[in-house]
């Protein structure tokens, strides 16, 4: 007997080898319509898997949580089938699940272009309501290649071709249309029914500039229509929110080809980025840390014995100067340690924490830069805590508290927490990484928090605890980190003594609440739709006159606010107040003080919010306090 174990805790047995779908099944008509594939003891696979011992099953519906990777997976084979029957000589290289949707790369005569869509969609869905099944089969290598080139798909044998002889691999067939794939597939193609092709791209094949230019395709797939309609409208909305169409409405910064993934930050941009710094400043001064400033630049030996070297140098800068060669910082971790070393401490002494909002250059691929949100030049606001092991959970506890308050206070309130674990390649033993984990895990629990696992997706030198910031319109951002490193102090000389006078290494713990400077504005821009809260603002109001009568009392304004330590500019122009108003509203500047002969008389200010709101006249010293208490908000 084959006994089953579902996740209710029930059993049920079978005299024979069975398949995931003839489980389902069993159970009831409803499940076995609904089911999309199984999960086996874990691994992923179709309906039509047979099983042929004693496993847990899964039945994998729209409810599971992996639906949507199957769904989208079959949707991409779905998109190569219906390319192959409008263009027959198109031939299909790789077609991978990405974040929200697929693609598949296409060597056809000519590129395809957006309007070639619209018929490649319409096509999918004929295919959709052909109900195609989809099976599985199995070839050895060489058979699989004689396969594909005997249809002309010269691309995917090359594929195969690079494949140890001795494995079998798995082809997908639905109609027409036969794939290599891994799986697993939705049984039959009327499953998919919520996707659209979003646009269209070059790719060289296999990544490599010297070959064949391909046609990529984009698409996005969801499990029903509703969700669908929800990211086409998020996507919209994210096109209104553009950082960089804001940054160049306001003024903030600006891009160009001679520094490519560096930033020209302008008066405006460079105001928010400096009350960014000055908030997390008092931040690191309120939570005991000592601010430090290390080089930009150092020998390669530092980054050899740091690990860095060996596990991050294709991501680096270098340059040499009098037969040695240098790295540009692309962490601040290895400087905070040598800091660290030069002296003799105590464990009385310990944690020893430092912060530095320090520069780091990374060598990102040209084609992954984008605007302030992914760049090659950065600054953190970071943080390396030197303490023993029995200071690690006290330590990850308030930083996380630490860490949720400053969210909350730029607008963040939903956050979620993950926890990265161990990678491939990394640093030290199991033992040592057990030990690691085991500590971020219980400084979580004591710190009443719920997480979720990343298995794979820790630095190379120690895991992570990772926090992941939900906004306005519903996407998620990773931020802040924290993570204990068991590695480096040892790697780099690191030592205090214990309480019985030996040398022992410190564990050392790397943090960061907004990560990267820029990107956190970036997100701020984006999060806010550049209608900052007046905290916050590069321009916190503009005083503007009516007639030029009035011109000597809106200086008064501007400079008594100015005095108080407030960002406020005057608009004097011979322009009408109307025309003024329309446009500091466009500006999302969030006041603004009218000023015409009744004000200037009674030493008053006109008060208009960003909103429209008349707020009525006001003195100015009642404003200043309004405004000093949304700044102390």
């Amino acid at each position: 007997m084959i006994a089953i174990t579902l996740p209710d805790g029930s059993r049920r047995e079978f005299e024979a080898p069975v398949s995931v779908g003839e489980v389902a099944a069993s159970i009831g008509p409803g499940l076995a319509k609904a089911a999309l594939a199984g999960k086996v003891d874990g691994k992923l696979v179709d309906t039509g898997f047979r099983i042929d011992r004693d496993v847990s099953l899964e039945i994998v519906t729209d409810k599971h949580p992996d639906a949507l990777e199957v769904l989208r997976h079959s949707t991409a084979h779905l998109l190569a089938q219906a390319v192959q029957r409008l263009h027959p000589a198109a031939q299909v290289t790789i077609g991978p699940v990405i974040d929200n949707g697929f693609y598949y790369d296409f060597a056809f005569e000519r590129p395809f272009t957006p309007e070639d869509l619209p018929a490649i969609e319409e096509e999918m869905k004929k295919i959709v309501k052909e109900a195609q099944p989809v099976s599985r089969s199995v070839k050895s290598r060489d058979e699989a290649v004689k396969f594909f080139k005997g249809i002309g798909e010269h691309y995917k044998a090359e594929i195969i071709e690079s494949i140890p002889a001795d494995e079998d691999l798995s082809l997908y067939s639905q109609g027409e249309f036969t794939d290599l794939c891994r799986g697993p597939h939705v049984p039959s193609t009327d499953k998919l029914r919520a996707f659209k092709l979003m646009k269209v791209a070059g790719a060289y094949w296999r990544g490599d500039h010297n070959n064949q230019m391909l046609s990529r395709i984009y698409g996005t797939a969801w499990l029903n229509d509703k969700e669908l309609k929800a990211y086409l409208n998020q996507l919209e909305e994210a096109e209104k929110r553009d950082h960089r169409k804001i940054a160049k409405q306001q003024d903030l910064f600006h891009l160009q080809e001679e520094a490519p993934g560096l930033i020209f930050w302008h008066p405006k941009g460079w105001s928010i980025w400096q009350v960014v710094e000055q908030y997390m400043r008092k931040v690191y001064r309120d939570s005991g840390y000592d601010e430090v400033r290390c080089p930009q630049i150092l020998d390669v030996t530092l980054w050899q014995k740091s690990g860095h070297w060996d596990n991050y140098k294709e991501n680096m800068f270098f340059t040499e100067s009098e037969k040695r060669t240098y790295a540009l910082k692309p962490m601040n971790c290895p400087g905070h340690v040598q800091v660290f070393n030069h002296g003799l401490h105590s464990y009385r002494d310990l944690p020893i924490r430092y912060g530095e909002f320090g520069a780091c250059h990374r060598n990102e691929p040209s084609g992954a830069l984008h605007g302030i949100l992914r760049v090659r030049g950065f600054t953190q606001d970071d943080g390396h805590v030197f303490c023993t092991e029995g200071q690690v959970e006290p330590e990850v506890t308030a930083f996380h508290q630490q860490a949720m308050k400053v969210y909350a206070d730029f607008g963040f309130t939903d956050v979620q927490v993950k926890l990265a674990l161990r990678p491939e390649p990394r640093l030290g033993d199991d033992a040592t990484w057990d030990k690691a984990e085991d500590a971020l895990r219980s400084a979580l629990r004591s710190a009443g928090v719920e997480w979720e696992e990343l298995p794979g997706e820790g630095a190379f030198y120690g895991p992570k605890i990772e926090y992941h910031l939900r906004d306005a319109i519903g996407r998620t951002w990773q931020l802040g980190t924290m993570q204990v490193d068991f590695m480096m102090p040892g790697r780099l000389g690191a030592e205090y003594v214990d309480e019985h006078s030996q040398k022992r290494h410190p564990v050392m713990l790397h943090r960061a609440i907004v990560g990267s400077m820029e990107r956190f504005i970036g997100i701020l821009i984006e999060h806010h739709a550049g209608q900052f809260p007046a905290w916050l603002a590069p321009v916190q109001a503009v005083v503007a006159n009516i007639t030029d009568a009035q011109a000597d009392w809106v200086e008064q304004v501007r400079k008594s606010l100015a005095d108080q330590g407030f960002r406020v500019q005057a608009d004097l122009r011979n322009e009408k107040i109307g025309y003024k108003i329309r446009e500091h509203t466009l500006q999302r500047v969030p006041y603004l003080l009218v000023v015409g002969d009744r004000e200037k008389e009674n030493g008053h200010v006109a008060v208009r919010s960003r909103g429209g709101e008349d707020l009525g006249s006001m003195p100015v010293s009642e404003f200043a306090t309004r405004l000093r208490d949304e700044n102390a908000a």
